[in-house]
């Protein structure tokens, strides 16, 4: 199977002035909001570990473009961003980080261990690629109750080496599950480059062993991450299986907020926010195609910092979770 190169920047010709208006809105409240926890972090009001989304905004903006009420979707460490994109409330979101009684886990999940029944979120999952057979199950649950939704299952390329992945890709095939796996290659795992961590060509390439059909995205444009999620999400809810999409994507920051990024350049950094930065892509789209002036966008900044600043003055707010809530949430009881 030959590997298919990351695609040209889309044409905007078939998209409307509101759909890049709003890939520009939930991208920016992305960029801000992971801004502001890098703040907090910094003046030591969220604890343990925190993992930035900035510079990724392209790919869960993309993909839930391409999903429907129903449509599942869970994820690793680093998710602040698929809870925004999927339309949690950044108050609940960011009161989590601070560990406060507000956040969606009652403040006991912190930044790795978010989940929303509501918003269809299952995690936050802190072990690396665990989420990846738990989103194999997910498709399953869909698959038994003949619905047509489609679990979108996210994973970066460090977890693409973990031998969990590998079964579950063997499961959801044999299966036919409705499972969208979503490979976010930031290119550096946890702080090794792809080039030192394996000798594949690509990561999609190998669910070909199973029989998965796949490809590689270019995940610094957000509409080739939409036209790519349509085409996936149509394959799946065609009863057609599995599919793979390997984004490849960049992240500005460290791996998490304690990493100092010394296995790369401030040169190369740079580069990519220069050339390939996905905001500033779409911003450039409504600007020159008159969608949108100065003004506009400056509005829109304004606004978004507005939300991202009362998130984070609802979470210093909030109170710190009851010591009685140690016993909570611990054992679920199943309906007959």
């Amino acid at each position: 199977m030959a590997a298919k190169k990351p695609s040209a920047k889309t044409t905007p010709s078939n998209v409307s002035a509101d759909e890049l208006m709003a890939y520009y809105r939930d991208m920016l409240l992305i960029r801000r909001f992971e801004e502001k926890a890098g703040q907090l972090y910094g003046m030591g009001l969220i604890g343990g570990f925190c993992h930035l989304y900035i510079g990724q905004e392209a790919v869960v903006v993309g993909l839930e473009a391409s999903a429907k009420e129903g449509d599942k979707r869970i994820t690793s460490y680093r998710d602040h961003g698929h809870m925004l994109a999927c339309g949690m409330d950044p108050k609940g979101v960011m009161a989590e980080l601070t560990g406060r009684e507000g956040g969606y886990s009652k403040g006991k999940g912190g930044s790795m261990h978010m989940f929303s029944k509501e918003k269809h979120f299952y995690g936050g999952h802190g072990i690396v690629a665990a989420q990846v057979p738990l989103g194999a199950g997910l498709a399953f649950s869909d698959k038994y109750k003949g619905n047509d939704n489609v679990t979108f299952t996210y994973f970066g390329d460090g977890a693409a080496n973990q031998g969990q992945v590998y079964e579950a890709y063997n499961m959801a095939e044999i299966w036919d599950l409705p499972c969208i796996f979503v490979i976010e290659n930031n290119q550096y795992a946890m702080g090794t480059s792809t080039k030192r961590s394996t000798h594949s060509p690509s990561y999609w390439e190998r669910g070909a062993a199973y029989g998965i059909q796949g490809e590689e995205v270019d995940g610094m444009d957000v509409l080739a991450v939409k036209a790519a999620g349509d085409k996936a999400v149509a394959h799946c809810r065609a009863g057609k299986g599995p599919y793979i999409l390997e984004i490849k994507t960049y992240r500005y920051r460290g791996h998490s907020m304690s990493d100092p990024a010394k296995y790369r350049t401030r040169e190369e950094v740079q580069k990519m926010r220069d050339e390939r930065d996905p905001i500033e892509a779409i911003r450039s789209l409504l600007l020159t195609g008159k969608h949108a002036t100065e003004e506009d966008l400056k509005a829109i900044d304004k606004e978004i910092k507005g939300i991202v600043n009362e998130s984070a003055e609802f979470a210093k707010e909030s109170p710190e979770p009851h010591l009685d809530e140690l016993w909570t949430d611990i054992y679920a009881e199943l309906e007959a």
